[in-house]
């Protein structure tokens, strides 16, 4: 994979303090301010680096890219746009999918990418997802999904929108096998994948500060000419209303994972248990 962006950046300023922090002392941290907390974003390469055993992940249906089912034309066209969205993360698609360890516990393992288009979800991203959900079926190997996501590819229309049935359908599949789903829902989790695959998990975790919804804030305001409650649709608030599960610091997330993996016993009839 490629290297994170920006690693070259001596100083880099926090999104929700303005703190200028040395980008070494972020590193140590995980990419959390020193400051305030804040949670900065990962790539997908920090986010498995922080997620899963150090050279567990093998990546999964990586050949599966996007297409142009419509057309779409804009002022950058699609395919242009895609071309550029892989020159930028070095990556395919906006979801990166596989296998990996986690505590020592073998699970798939699949990481939403928000650089790359702002980890819409089109029909490359619903096949990837789809394809490890089925992996993860057959397998009977736990699946962890971190989201990251705008929501639906608005370039692929009909398309993209039908990848959240699609999902929801593979995941159904999942549960009536009886393996767990822990879903991860990091900053933003909004639209198509909000409303469809990242509040399905069996358990539901979410990153402190992460903005979890189907439409942003703004749009909501605008749209009912209310003011929003302080702090609406950030993790806290949305598990104040039952939304998530819990809120769990970067540092502490591996291994609440693996707590709850290591609670899963596969049948010891099930002679597929492997990576």
């Amino acid at each position: 994979m490629a290297e994170p962006t920006g690693e070259h950046t001596i100083w880099e300023k926090c999104p929700g303090c303005g703190e200028i922090n040395y980008r070494k002392l972020l590193e140590r941290r995980l990419y959390v301010c020193p400051r305030c907390g804040h949670h900065l974003r990962l790539t997908v390469e920090q986010r498995l680096l922080v997620l899963v055993d150090r050279g567990s992940f093998r990546e999964r249906d990586g050949d599966v890219r996007a297409a142009d089912p419509i057309a779409f034309r804009d002022r950058v066209p699609y395919p242009t746009r895609l071309a550029a969205a892989r020159a930028a993360t070095g990556h395919t698609e906006g979801f990166i999918g596989g296998t990996a360890r986690i505590g020592g516990h073998a699970a798939a393992v699949g990481v939403f990418d928000f650089a790359f288009l702002g980890g819409s979800m089109g029909t490359a991203v619903g096949e990837r997802l789809t394809r490890l959900i089925e992996h993860a079926v057959e397998r009977r190997l736990p699946l962890i999904v971190v989201s990251a996501s705008g929501g639906a590819r608005m370039q692929e229309g009909i398309f993209s929108l039908l990848q959240m049935a699609k999902v929801t359908a593979a995941l159904a599949r999942l549960r009536a096998r009886r393996v767990p789903f822990v879903s991860v829902l990091t900053d933003p989790t909004t639209g198509g994948v909000a409303a469809s695959l990242a509040l399905l998990g069996d358990v539901n975790l979410a990153e402190p500060g992460a903005l979890i919804g189907f439409a942003g804030p703004r749009v909501i305001e605008q749209t009912i000419h209310q003011k929003l409650p302080a702090g609406f649709q950030r993790a806290e608030f949305v598990l104040e209303h039952g939304f998530v599960d819990q809120v769990v610091p970067r540092a502490q997330l591996r291994e609440r994972i693996a707590f709850f993996l290591n609670s899963f016993r596969p049948s010891a009839r099930d002679l597929r248990w492997s990576l």
